[in-house]
């Protein structure tokens, strides 16, 4: 159908640029025997016949027209192809030409309808004398036309040929390229695609090899935080440094713990290859920060109970002391064994007097002040403490991970001072203990993740709590500082700046 259309178009194309050529030449030989003084002579001659019928035809033979007539300013004819129709009238309207006007078109006359060139002939005076009229027949400009269009047919056929030919390797290729598969099945294939991509309950994070994404899912857009689809960016505009640094790694990752903002996320890495060549790279992605919180809380139940069981023989001792005491009717010197030895009522009174303003503070040290006591080290709050307002999440998230990081500091024996100051400003929490301190040259990257003075334990690692106090503190504009406690060990001052959206 492409082939016939342009077949037809080139066609047309080819007759109007005959008539063109025809129009010219027409117009040319009019004009040239208009002007030509043996004409113009002849019309003051008694029978401007004989002068002009013989040049007529000659100029007819030399330029290949069907005619050249020459009338008077009557229309009578002076020349003709057909001597017998000199000394007749024209059959067609010389009214445009005897007014001064050049005519072109197409009139039927005595031999046929023709195409046509009418142009006045002038004296040397300028008055009108008569018509120069040279025309060629329709018949003959569609015999040209005619002519021309084997070759045309020719070079259309060989176009058609090489339009099936090229269309016939292309579909080729793009039938491999698209596995064989019609227009109908990629479009339920990606539609299927899409589908399952967006409707997993893990994240899949594609990254092409100009080191952009290719695709982001529903869930990795919730896990990264995304309101809206960042496919096409740059990976460094989006990811974090931890995700950046997986994607841009050499080889396959499986379950590395990263944090994407403050969320805990286990990721995944593997090299997307299409024919044995690689295209980029794969994440995937999944939630475990309820997850890291209940293994956390898990090794530290662990712990507590690898405590308690270290202390059973200890707490039979004071048991035996104790009864001992009572058999020797010692009754206060057992009641002042007891209290030296005895739990931590005081330190409960301390934490709820001093966070009293913020019940879920006051809960969260209450907390951690008997995990820790079951470990064997004091948590006590600092006198200096100040909660007047609530303290917030951020504060909670901040303060319940410096003070598990205290307490695994610390040896059996050791003990843990908060101070917690809340008000309309802000909030300020410190930390100290005394453990083995954070050295100079740790404290530039400790809240790095991944980075802890601890050895790695379980299947969920360790320098998160650390690396997320950090976060919170950069997206509230707040500081972190450490120093060397007074008591020995490391000082974590935390300040919050108020922001109305804790």
């Amino acid at each position: 159908m492409t082939t016939s259309a342009a077949g037809l178009l080139a066609a047309k194309l080819q007759s109007d640029r005959i008539r063109e050529s025809y129009k010219d030449r027409m117009l040319s030989v009019a004009e040239s025997v208009a002007k030509l003084p043996t004409v113009i002579d002849a019309f003051g001659a008694n029978d401007p016949t004989v002068t002009i019928q013989p040049l007529a035809e000659v100029i007819r033979k030399a330029s290949n027209v069907t005619y050249v007539v020459v009338t008077d300013r009557r229309g009578v004819r002076y020349s003709h192809p057909d001597p017998s129709r000199i000394g007749e009238r024209v059959s067609t309207d010389p009214s445009v030409a005897l007014s001064g006007e050049i005519f072109v078109g197409t009139e039927t006359g005595t031999l046929g309808t023709s195409l046509r060139a009418k142009v006045p002939v002038r004296s040397r005076e300028g008055e009108i004398l008569g018509i120069a009229s040279v025309g060629i027949l329709e018949s003959e400009l569609s015999d040209d036309l005619a002519e021309d269009l084997p070759e045309l047919v020719g070079w259309l056929a060989t176009a058609a040929l090489i339009g099936v030919l090229g269309a016939a390797l292309i579909t080729r290729h793009v039938r491999l390229r698209t596995f064989r598969l019609e227009p109908a099945e990629i479009a339920q294939l990606l539609e299927t695609r899409h589908a399952m991509l967006h409707g997993i309950r893990e994240g899949v994070v594609a990254v092409d090899d100009r080191d952009r994404l290719a695709l982001v899912n529903d869930e990795a857009m919730r896990l990264l935080g995304l309101a809206e689809d960042p496919s096409g960016r740059l990976a460094a505009e989006v990811l974090d440094d931890g995700l950046l640094e997986l994607a841009r790694g050499k080889d396959d990752v499986v379950d590395r713990l990263v944090l994407a903002g403050e969320r805990v996320l286990v990721a995944n890495r593997s090299t997307a290859k299409t024919h044995d060549r690689a295209v980029g790279v794969v994440l995937t992605l999944r939630d475990r920060t309820e997850l890291h919180d209940a293994l956390r809380e898990l090794d530290g139940q662990r712990t507590v109970t690898e405590v308690l069981r270290a202390q059973a023989h200890e707490f039979s001792n004071h048991l035996h002391v104790i009864g001992g005491l009572l058999d020797l009717g010692r009754s206060a010197d057992a009641v002042s064994y007891i209290e030296r030895v005895g739990g931590a009522g005081s330190v409960s009174a301390e934490i709820i007097d001093g966070a009293n303003a913020d019940p879920a503070l006051a809960a969260l040290l209450l907390a951690k002040s008997s995990t820790a006591h079951e470990r064997g080290v004091r948590l006590r709050l600092d006198p200096e403490s100040a909660v007047d307002t609530r303290a917030g999440d951020d504060a909670l998230t901040v303060l319940g991970n410096l003070v598990d990081n205290a307490v695994d500091a610390v040896e059996t024996g050791g003990t843990v001072r908060v101070l917690v100051r809340s008000s309309a400003d802000g909030v300020r929490v410190v930390v100290d203990d005394d453990g083995p301190g954070v050295e100079e040259s740790q404290r530039d990257r400790i809240f790095d993740l991944g980075v802890s003075s601890k050895d790695a334990q379980g299947a969920h690692g360790r320098g998160i709590g650390l690396a997320l106090v950090s976060r919170v503190v950069t997206r509230r504009s707040g500081r972190v500082e450490i120093r060397d406690s007074e008591l020995g060990g490391a000082s974590f001052d935390v300040w919050l700046p108020e922001t109305g959206n804790r």
